[in-house]
């Protein structure tokens, strides 16, 4: 794919915030242009590296998948197209790798559904047979789909820190009691038709994270980015029904980094990675981005 590194930071627009993947832009009161960059991210930690085009693959993919799932919740986009509220010689910096969003007040969590117990949730089950304090069938593996997806949400931290699982009454104290189960079943109404989509295509989605927040008149809407390698876990279905994993996402970054022991600390941030392993993440998204939605327009 060839596409240019991440762009340059826009003169014509106030920045807002500037997130491990995007940087937000004020556009009035009212709207946000979302610009995602080439930067990578694991375990919370900002790196050093880019992988040239990520970010336009990373938007595209969110783009078709926003318009797959219009009807079950509203989402962020405003349908206006990002380059309109830039100059023009900042065009290229945004064209193919932006978003413009209605301005939203985010829920202060990230909405989790898994249908196959990986990641944190492993680590949690093999110690004590629960994901997030919720018991689950004994004898699971990784790639034992459960018997019904499951909500598992987390706290939304801050770049550098890290996210923490919570217990859905904490969710309930964090947003209130009719806001949670509001979000638990829309969450997993997505996440359901995501992956009855994506297994007619070849992939299972393991499990996704959703992030949401309020319009003007209080009405839950999906918001960010959504269903992409850096927010999923994609399996390949042929592999998995022979009892394997082998993953079209970020996963194997980090089992890479873990590999060689700098694995979520100041050493990752700085590492150079070797052009094999940039190549891979890209290799990944790539076929992921291909498989589900036929490649990129």
């Amino acid at each position: 794919m060839n596409a240019p590194d991440s762009p340059a930071p826009l003169h014509s627009l106030p920045l807002l915030a500037r997130g491990k993947v995007r940087d937000n832009y004020a556009v009035g009161s009212d709207r946000i242009l979302m610009v995602a960059s080439d930067r990578l991210s694991a375990f919370d930690v900002v790196m050093k590296a880019q992988v040239p085009g990520k970010g336009a693959l990373l938007t595209q993919m969110a783009l078709a998948w926003f318009a797959h799932l219009k009807d079950i919740v509203p989402n962020h986009l405003t349908g206006e197209p990002p380059e309109s509220v830039v100059q023009p010689d900042e065009v290229p910096r945004v064209a193919g790798r932006s978003m413009l969003v209605k301005r939203l007040t985010p829920l202060p969590c990230e909405a989790v559904v898994r249908g196959y117990v990986a990641g944190s949730g492993w680590k949690e089950y093999a110690k004590s047979g629960t994901v997030c304090g919720q018991p689950l069938p004994p004898g699971l593996s990784m790639t034992t789909p459960l018997p019904e997806p499951i909500f598992t949400p987390a706290t939304k931290a801050a770049v550098g820190d890290h996210d923490e699982n919570i217990s859905f009454a904490q969710l309930e104290a964090l947003i209130g009691v009719p806001r949670a189960a509001e979000l638990r079943d829309v969450a997993v109404r997505l996440y359901k038709a995501a992956a009855a989509y994506a297994k007619t295509r070849g992939l299972v989605v393991a499990d996704t994270k959703f992030e949401f927040g309020l319009d003007e008149h209080g009405t839950l809407t999906l918001m960010d980015e959504v269903l992409t390698p850096d927010s999923s876990r994609f399996w390949l279905a042929d592999a998995l029904a022979q009892g394997r994993i082998e993953a079209l996402d970020k996963q194997p970054l980090r089992d890479w980094l873990d590999r060689i022991g700098v694995a979520g600390g100041p050493e990752q941030a700085a590492l150079d990675l070797p052009p094999e392993v940039m190549a891979g993440v890209m290799q990944r998204y790539e076929r992921a981005m291909h498989m589900l939605w036929g490649g990129e327009e």
